[in-house]
């Protein structure tokens, strides 16, 4: 039976005032949606316009779906979807699970000293600039002066320019990625660990399981949940593979294995100043990610019984 619309409003305000410190806590991150996420999302109407920054929105030609069908016929439209397809499938299928390991093999550590030295040097990377990451891997992989391809040059191989091939530069992007987010993603899946009951870990020992079979038993199953809704969310960001961190690794000789869809989008809109059609580059993409998202929760509801929406 649905409640009347006053108890809900009363019960609202109950709460507010009951725990308004943690209102108040919650405000600024609301503000700062409001005002750099969802205003900025009106803006996105230019990408059915001719926009011109001097005339503004209200008094620029309306073009309907002229940037749309644009950016379909363009040359490159198919290897920009499919570079951008394949390096999320690999974020989702190779970098997802990775941090899920690390945090189920990190609750099996008993050494404190230990798992917090290595937490800490899993956790650095996350807060380095893809600029700088970039610098130092293009630095150790330099075919004249870094050290995988001396050691290489040692051992009687030729050396390889690593950054500038199109045969290796998605697999160092895909590598590069993993090792900045692995320990930051592992902290929802520790979080998740430390609230498992402890006795359910104390009867397993007792009936002879080791630390394997406890991990397969209780361990990935009650963090199953979490699991679920991060995979949702992955999956809803299938497209977003980031926009510092390609650009950081790109250049004219790998640029056809590792352009996408972020990277076009500032060649247009920032460089070219082709506002519009850029918009449009951008929306496409973000219903690609909205579709994804949908489906995939339909499909978990379904399956699981567990959704996100």
């Amino acid at each position: 039976m649905r409640q009347p619309k006053e108890t809900v409003k009363v019960g609202l305000l109950t709460s507010m005032r009951k725990h308004k410190g943690l209102y108040l806590m919650a405000l600024p991150g609301f503000v700062w949606f409001v005002l750099f996420k969802y205003i900025p999302l009106c803006g996105s109407v230019i990408a059915f316009m001719d926009y011109d920054i001097f005339k503004g929105i209200f008094q620029s030609s309306f073009v309907g779906l002229k940037h749309f069908q644009h950016f379909f016929r363009f040359p490159e439209f198919k290897q920009i979807f499919l570079n951008t397809a394949i390096l999320g499938t690999y974020d989702l299928l190779i970098a997802f699970p990775i941090p899920i390991i690390l945090a189920v093999l990190m609750n099996e550590v008993r050494s404190t000293s230990y798992k917090k030295v290595v937490q800490t040097a899993v956790y650095v990377p996350h807060f380095l600039s893809w600029v700088i990451i970039g610098g130092v891997l293009t630095t150790l992989l330099s075919p004249n002066t870094g050290v995988i391809n001396y050691i290489r040059q040692i051992l009687g191989m030729e050396p390889i320019y690593f950054m500038a091939s199109e045969k290796y530069i998605r697999g160092l992007l895909v590598l590069a990625g993993i090792w900045r987010e692995i320990g930051w993603g592992s902290i929802v899946y520790l979080a998740a660990i430390s609230g498992i009951d402890p006795s359910l870990y104390e009867a397993a020992e007792m009936d002879g399981a080791n630390r394997f079979r406890r991990m397969l038993s209780i361990t990935i199953p009650s963090i199953l949940p979490i699991i679920m809704t991060m995979l949702l969310l992955k999956i809803g960001n299938f497209m977003e593979i980031g926009f510092e961190r390609t650009f950081s690794f790109m250049n004219s000789m790998n640029q056809g294995k590792i352009d996408i869809f972020d990277t076009f989008v500032y060649r247009y809109g920032l460089q070219n100043l082709q506002y519009s059609y850029a918009t449009a580059v951008g929306l496409f993409k973000s219903c690609i990610g909205i579709s994804l998202l949908f489906i995939a929760n339909f499909v978990s509801r379904k399956l699981t019984k567990q959704s996100i929406i």
